[in-house]
């Protein structure tokens, strides 16, 4: 699986660690920060990742900022994209994510976890399923 992964100057040392983490079982497409800059706008990496992930259907991405919260708001505009935020809440969310909404891009606060916990979502959001059935027809009225 292909994972891109993006963020701005609040997640970068993060996405660097998951970056390192994540290259031993998946190809990585980094589309940025690559060095800290506090005055650096999150949407300038935030569209690159979100349209590479609308364009192929079989990779996810892993966005982070502050909160997450601007982050999924950008990649959301692209059609096709289903972003869910997670700043360290219950953990279910990280699975209804998946299972019945069948996000592509993981949205991270990168304020409100440690790099322990972000792995930990990380790897359980790689691992859930989509569950289809009646999910299945409300996905295709969020990307049609």
């Amino acid at each position: 699986m292909k994972i891109h992964l993006a963020t701005d100057h609040a997640g970068l040392e993060l996405k660097n660690a998951i970056k390192t983490y994540l290259q031993k079982k998946y190809i990585i497409v980094d589309h940025g920060a690559y060095e800290y800059d506090a005055l650096d706008d999150y949407p300038d990496f935030i569209f690159p990742c979100a349209l590479a992930v609308s364009k192929d259907i079989s990779s996810r991405g892993i966005i982070l900022g502050g909160s997450g919260q601007g982050e999924a708001m950008a990649a959301n505009r692209i059609k096709g994209v289903r972003a869910a935020v997670f700043y360290n809440g219950p953990i279910e969310i990280i699975k209804l994510s998946r299972e019945h909404n069948d996000a592509n891009i993981l949205s991270l606060g990168a304020r409100f976890m440690s790099k322990s916990e972000i792995i930990k979502v990380i790897e359980l959001w790689l691992s859930e399923p989509f569950a289809g059935g009646r999910h299945t027809r409300r996905v295709k009225k969020l990307d049609s």
